[in-house]
């Protein structure tokens, strides 16, 4: 895909976002970008970037909306014809749920999550694959909580490790298409998102204080990986969790 890209954000939401950071990596490698918004509230937050960002496709999308995932796509189909990459940075629990202890997580708390936070990417995953008949990138973000457990990160801990399996199990799905997919797992970051995690800031200064490389990750520096992972330079990259954390993960 020497062409350049033409790519879906998924989850932009300020500029703090982490989507936002990728996007402007995407856009500086050259690719023209679709950007979506949550919704109506939503969306003059979103709208000065898209417009920055030299979006040619900017629409809604709630990702439980099976209408307005169909409109997009339709719009995507029509405008560019094909689609090179996905960006699906998108969470969400209960703040009930999220900030209490896991054991007392709701059934609905807990089905709420983990459809907007990990089902939403096989739908845009199935939605995507007719439009990368050439072949393609998805990409998901994740966190270290998935795999270990991080104090007061909780429901989310086991949402985001079932994030990582469907990666896995898609890359193997996908791969005959010459699709690819894989997670970046960002060190924590203060977005809108993370707000919501009970004691954030202390989980943020752990992190940088015990790290190896002594500091904390930046939506940029985010971005400049997932723009690799998009790239040409990472196609033989498929299924993987790759972290982005300052080295904090390899402490065990």
């Amino acid at each position: 895909m020497s062409r350049p890209l033409k790519g879906l954000i998924v989850g932009l939401a300020n500029a703090d976002s982490i989507a936002y950071g990728c996007a402007k990596a995407f856009k500086e490698q050259g690719a023209s970008l679709a950007v979506t918004y949550q919704s109506e509230k939503a969306k003059p937050y979103v709208e000065p970037l898209a417009k920055d960002l030299g979006s040619d496709i900017f629409m809604p999308l709630d990702v439980r909306s099976a209408p307005q995932m169909q409109a997009l796509f339709d719009a995507i189909a029509e405008k560019w014809g094909r689609l090179d990459f996905v960006l699906h940075s998108v969470a969400f629990a209960p703040k009930d749920d999220l900030q209490g202890r896991f054991v007392d997580s709701s059934v609905e708390g807990f089905t709420l999550a983990m459809d907007i936070s990990c089902h939403s990417l096989v739908r845009l995953a199935k939605a995507a694959e007719p439009l990368m008949s050439e072949g393609g990138a998805l990409l998901t973000m994740s966190y270290y909580g998935a795999e270990k457990v991080v104090d007061n990160y909780n429901l989310m801990g086991p949402v985001k490790a079932a994030l990582e399996a469907s990666v896995r199990y898609l890359a193997k799905e996908l791969g005959p298409q010459n699709i690819r997919i894989n997670a970046l797992s960002p060190g924590p970051v203060a977005t809108r998102a993370a707000s919501g995690l009970a004691h954030f800031d202390a989980l943020m200064a752990q992190a940088a204080t015990k790290a190896p490389l002594h500091q904390q990750v930046s939506i940029e520096q985010i971005g400049h990986a997932a723009a690799f992972l998009v790239s040409d330079n990472a196609q033989n990259i498929t299924g993987q969790v790759i972290y982005v954390d300052n080295g904090y993960s390899a402490l065990g």
